[in-house]
C-alpha cells in the first residue's frame, strides 16, 4: 500500500476537489462515515453507550463532528468538546458543526480541562484534535487534554492520525495521543511505520473517502508498505514432481573463529525458506565444528589464514562451488582479515549468479565502493545503519527522511537492491521505489537476526525470485517469523535460532492468505 507525507496528501486532496470536482464537504462526510464505522466496531453494541469527542478547529475536528452526528442517529450518547471557539471554526468543518448542533447535540467550548465531565461513564474517546498538517510543539490545554486521554484507561480512536504524531516522520510533537485504533483517510501516513509513531497508532484502518485512483497515481508516490497478500502471491509454489535440485542450490561463504553461529544461522535459514540444497564454505579448521552443528547443510572446508578465516587461496575452490550453485550469500561472520577482504574483493567482479552481501562482505566493499561498479551480477546488499554509513560515506542515518534517502541513494548509485535493516527495515530499489516492512518486533534486536535474514533472502533467490522480490518476501517473512517466535518466547527471551525455527509457520500463515483469496475469488 502506498504511503504519503502530509504535503502529498494535500496535493491529492486538492486534485480530487479541483480536478475531479468532488466537494470537500463530500470528502469530509465520507471520512466521518468511515471513522464512525470503526467506532461502531469498537462499541460492539451502540445501545446505552457514550462516546466523548475532543475536536479541534480544523478539518480533523470536522471529521469528528460528522462522526458525532452519525453515531447520535444510532442511539449513541455523544459528548463533544471543541478546543477553541465556535466562531473560529471555518469552511467544511463549520458546516458540519452547524449540522451537528442542529441535530440537538451540544458542542462545548473547552478552555480548561476542569470543565470536562462524562469520562467516568464513557465507553470510547474519539481524538479529532489535530490532523497531519500540524507542526511544532503541542502546548497548553491541548497538551493537557492529550495527557487526560492517555490516562483515562478508555479505548481511544484517533481520526486520521493520533494527535501530536508527525505524519511524515513518526516523531512526537512534545506529546501525543496513544490510540487503540486509528482510522486514517485515503492512504496511510508515512510516520505510522516509524517509531515512536508506530507504537501510538494502534490497529490501523484505512478509510476509502472516494479519492480517484488517478489523483493518487499523478502524485507518483514511491514509498509503500509490504502487505501480506502481496507476499503470499510471491512465495514460490512447489511442483508435484519437485526435487531438491529443482528447488534451488545455495552457496554460503561465512564464518570464522568465534563466528560459526552466523554461518550456521544463514545456512539453515536458506533451507527453512525453501531452498533445496545448501553448501556452507567454511575455513577448513572449523569444518568439523560445522559438520557436528549442521545436519541438513553440506559443508566444504576451504583454505584459511593463520587466524582461521578464509584465505585468498580459497578462490579456486570457491569457483568450483559456484559452478554448482544457483545463488551466493557472502559475509556473515566472515571476518575482516586482510586476506579475507582481498578474497571478497577479487571474487565479486567474477560472479555470474545473484548474490546477497552482508556483514563483513559489506565491510570489504566499503574499503573502496568503486568495486560495485565492476560487479555484473544482481546484488542484494543488507546493511545496518553503521554499514550503510560506511558504504555511502555519510553520517549514520537516524531520522526517517535520512534513512529513506540513504537507502535510495545507495541503490540508485550502484544498481543494487538495498535492504536497510532496522525498525522498520526498508528496501530500496534502483528505480527509486522504497518498501517499508510492517512485521517484526523489538525481540528481534538480538545477535544473529541479520544472519537469518540473509539466509532467507538468498533462499528465495534460489527458488527463482528476482532480487527485489526475494528481498521483499525475505524481509516480510523474517519479521513475521519474529512475531511467531514472540508468541512462544516473548520479546526478552527471543534469540536468532527461534527465528529460524519459526520460518515454516510464517510461510504457512502467509501462503494461507493466497488460498483464502483464491477461495473468495472462486466464490
Amino acid at each position: 500500500m502506498k504511503t504519503v507525507t502530509a504535503l502529498q496528501m494535500r496535493h491529492i486532496d486538492a486534485r480530487t476537489i479541483q480536478e475531479a470536482n468532488v466537494p470537500g464537504l463530500e470528502l469530509m462526510e465520507a471520512a466521518g462515515q468511515g471513522a464512525a464505522r470503526v467506532a461502531m466496531e469498537m462499541l460492539s453494541d451502540p445501545k446505552g453507550k457514550t462516546v466523548v469527542y475532543f475536536c479541534g478547529k480544523g478539518n480533523n475536528g470536522g471529521d469528528g463532528f460528522v462522526m458525532a452526528r452519525l453515531l447520535t442517529q444510532e442511539g449513541v450518547t455523544c459528548l463533544v468538546y471543541l478546543l477553541g471557539k465556535k466562531h473560529e471554526v471555518k469552511g467544511d468543518a463549520l458546516e458540519n458543526l452547524n449540522r451537528l448542533t442542529a441535530q440537538g447535540v451540544q458542542v462545548r467550548e473547552l478552555a480548561d480541562i476542569d470543565e470536562i465531565s462524562g469520562l467516568e461513564g464513557a465507553h470510547l474517546i474519539v481524538d479529532a484534535l489535530l490532523g497531519t498538517g500540524v507542526s511544532g510543539s503541542v502546548k497548553g490545554v491541548m497538551a493537557q487534554v492529550i495527557h487526560l486521554i492517555n490516562n483515562s484507561e478508555l479505548p481511544v480512536l484517533a481520526v486520521d492520525i493520533p494527535s501530536g504524531v508527525n505524519g511524515d516522520t513518526g516523531e512526537i510533537l512534545s506529546c501525543s495521543v496513544r490510540a487503540d485504533r486509528t482510522a486514517t483517510m485515503a492512504l496511510p501516513k508515512r510516520g505510522f511505520f516509524f517509531s515512536p509513531g508506530r507504537e501510538l497508532v494502534g490497529e490501523l484502518t484505512v478509510v476509502d473517502i472516494g479519492v480517484p485512483s488517478w489523483a493518487v497515481e499523478q502524485e507518483k508516490l514511491t514509498v509503500e508498505t509490504l502487505e501480506g497478500h502481496e507476499m503470499a502471491s510471491l512465495i514460490p509454489s512447489r511442483a508435484a514432481d519437485a526435487h531438491k535440485g529443482s528447488c534451488g542450490r545455495v552457496l554460503v561463504l561465512a564464518g570464522s573463529v568465534g563466528m560459526t553461529g552466523a554461518a550456521a544461522l544463514t545456512s539453515m535459514a536458506a533451507l527453512r525458506s525453501g531452498a533445496g540444497m545448501a553448501i556452507l564454505g567454511i575455513p577448513e579448521s572449523l569444518n568439523s565444528i560445522m559438520e557436528t552443528k549442521l545436519t541438513e547443510v553440506m559443508t566444504k572446508p576451504l583454505p584459511e589464514t593463520e587466524t582461521h578465516a578464509l584465505a585468498v587461496s580459497s578462490l579456486e575452490a570457491i569457483q568450483e562451488l559456484l559452478s554448482w550453485a544457483d545463488v551466493l550469500a557472502i559475509g556473515p561472520g566472515l571476518s575482516t582479515h586482510p586476506e579475507t577482504v582481498q578474497m571478497v574483493r577479487q571474487l565479486l567482479p567474477q560472479l555470474s549468479c545473484p548474490t546477497v552481501v552482508d556483514a563483513d562482505g559489506l565491510n570489504a566493499i566499503a574499503q573502496d565502493t568503486k568495486l560495485l561498479e565492476s560487479v555484473k551480477t544482481p546484488l542484494v546488499l543488507t546493511p545496518h545503519a553503521g554499514e550503510l554509513a560506511r558504504l555511502s560515506g555519510i553520517e549514520i542515518p537516524v531520522k526517517t527522511e535520512q534513512r529513506i534517502e540513504a537507502a535510495t541513494t545507495l541503490s540508485r548509485r550502484y544498481g543494487v537492491v538495498c535492504v536497510f535493516k532496522g525498525a522498520p527495515t526498508l528496501i530500496a530499489n534502483e528505480d527509486g521505489s522504497v518498501f517499508i516492512n510492517t512485521t517484526g518486533n523489538a525481540g528481534m534486536a538480538t545477535a544473529g537476526a541479520g544472519d537469518v535474514l540473509t539466509g532467507m533472502i538468498v533462499g528465495f533467490l534460489a527458488q527463482g525470485l528476482s532480487p527485489l522480490q526475494a528481498a521483499k518476501v525475505g524481509v516480510y517473512l523474517h519479521g513475521l517469523a519474529g512475531d511467531v517466535a514472540r508468541e512462544v518466547q516473548g520479546e526478552w527471551g527471543l534469540v536468532a535460532g527461534d527465528l529460524v525455527d519459526a520460518i515454516p509457520e510464517a510461510l504457512f500463515r502467509t501462503y494461507g492468505q493466497r488460498a483464502k483469496r483464491k477461495a473468495l475469488h472462486d466464490e
